[in-house]
């Protein structure tokens, strides 16, 4: 992939360098727009965005025609890269148009991933002379810190945390109060007494085929640095003792309290978090937030119980609420020669944008309660019994939930993740302890790292 990579992206610098040559290359005009000043120049300039987002899932039309009315002096040509919203074809297609040499302004990654790995490879720029220059520190503007490598490429767009949702009627019937803050103990202790005879307590949907890894490191993703399996500086992460502490827990409740769904009933029948959650087979299921939109009942899924949201718990009580988080990582192409001006559009889509879209819940601080709630209720809004939701209890969530920092991933990521998903298994149905299956999962992925220095 790296090496497929590197090769688009020799061929965009040598395509750009012709394309100077040749002239403007198209009918952009390539003039100064101020950026931050409103675009108070003479001339009007274009900026290409190219995204993963579909106008169903990111209502672009108003939120560009926003922007274009504040800043008239900056038009944005807007390039949706997949109708269906598919990541991949998105990103295939994005490293064609660098390797065509495209005009590229404004790119937009899905996940830390893509956006690491662009940025290794020079096709993103940094912007910390922007935001220096704007007067603001990015953690605290922003709930997700994108730092990589000692700078910042991008912007947070939407905030999607992992939390954990609750059956209320289950915790009713229990006794139990919705948490607020709480421990891993405190969340194991739930799962025991809310299983009954018709349900269990929780269901981990993963790990699968060396996917779903987020939950072979819930402890570690508790954490605000440390959270992989390999740290940023390329040593392996599994003596951590809270790669442990996630094997006895997965153990503990699967094969002592009985209050997690059996590893072997997910693999063998296939089983969903959608299918378990709404059909009240499990009480509890950690997932991330861009469940907000399915919180009320869907058609495929209805709700006929009350849902209530409760924090990604913590290692220790009182510590900070930090979890795993997806957003919209918002940058700008290293090849550009509207630099300030792709800044200008992804600052302001990254705050007040976000509002006018009224699509997601914001990685930015300055959103107001009201603001909240209004996003909330017009996401709740699109489902099928939003009264049946807390909707304090998710606001009360979504404000207080922090972002780790980004460990950049390895190369050999899918390897490393084939080898625990491997040794889990082992544990899981019986053929070792935790204690062999730490060892081998460390000599393993040990193995794995020498063979790729």
């Amino acid at each position: 992939m790296k090496k497929f990579l590197s090769t688009i992206f020799a061929s965009t610098i040598l395509l750009g360098s012709l394309a100077a040559c040749s002239g403007d290359g198209g009918n952009t005009t390539t003039g100064t727009s101020g950026g931050s000043d409103n675009g108070s120049s003479e001339e009007t300039v274009t900026i290409k965005f190219h995204t993963h987002g579909n106008e169903a899932s990111y209502n672009w039309a108003e939120t560009i025609a926003a922007f274009e009315e504040e800043y008239p002096k900056i038009n944005v040509d807007l390039v949706i890269l997949s109708e269906k919203g598919d990541t991949q074809e998105s990103l295939q297609k994005l490293d064609l148009a660098a390797a065509s040499g495209e005009q590229l302004d404004v790119l937009m990654f899905s996940d830390p991933a893509s956006y690491a790995q662009r940025v290794a490879l020079g096709m993103v720029a940094p912007i910390d002379e922007f935001i220096e220059k704007d007067g603001y520190v990015l953690t605290e503007e922003y709930k997700v810190d994108t730092k990589l490598n000692d700078s910042y490429y991008a912007l947070p767009g939407k905030f999607n945390p992992w939390y954990v949702l609750l059956n209320k009627d289950h915790l009713d019937a229990a006794g139990l109060e919705v948490p607020t803050e709480w421990t891993w103990d405190d969340f194991m202790d739930y799962a025991k007494q809310l299983t009954t005879d018709d349900h269990y307590g929780t269901f981990f949907h993963g790990p699968q085929g060396g996917g779903w890894m987020e939950f072979m490191k819930l402890a570690l993703a508790s954490e605000e640095d440390n959270t992989e399996f390999v740290k940023a500086d390329g040593t392996s992460n599994i003596d951590s003792p809270l790669f442990r502490k996630t094997l006895e827990m997965r153990v503990q409740m699967e094969k002592v309290d009985k209050s997690a769904v059996p590893y072997t009933d997910i693999i063998s029948q296939k089983l969903h978090y959608r299918n378990q959650f709404f059909a009240q087979d499990a009480s509890t299921i950690l997932i991330g937030s861009w469940m907000n939109t399915e919180l009320g009942g869907t058609d495929q899924f209805p709700l006929d119980f009350n849902v209530a949201v409760a924090p990604y718990p913590t290692n220790e009580a009182g510590a900070p609420g930090y979890t795993p988080v997806t957003t919209d990582f918002m940058a700008v192409a290293a090849n550009s020669d509207l630099k300030e001006e792709a800044y200008t559009f992804i600052r302001w889509y990254t705050t007040e944008g976000q509002i006018v879209q009224g699509k997601n819940v914001p990685s930015w601080n300055g959103v107001s309660e009201d603001d909240l709630g209004t996003i909330i209720d017009g996401i709740l809004a699109g489902t099928v019994s939003p009264e049946k939701v807390d909707k304090d209890s998710l606001l009360r969530v979504l404000k207080s939930a922090q972002s780790s920092k980004i460990i950049p991933p390895v190369e050999y990521q899918s390897e490393i993740y084939k080898v625990i998903n491997d040794e889990y298994e082992k544990l899981i149905l019986g053929d070792q302890d935790v204690d062999a299956t730490v060892n081998s999962t460390q000599e393993r992925v040990q193995e794995i790292i020498d063979n790729n220095k």
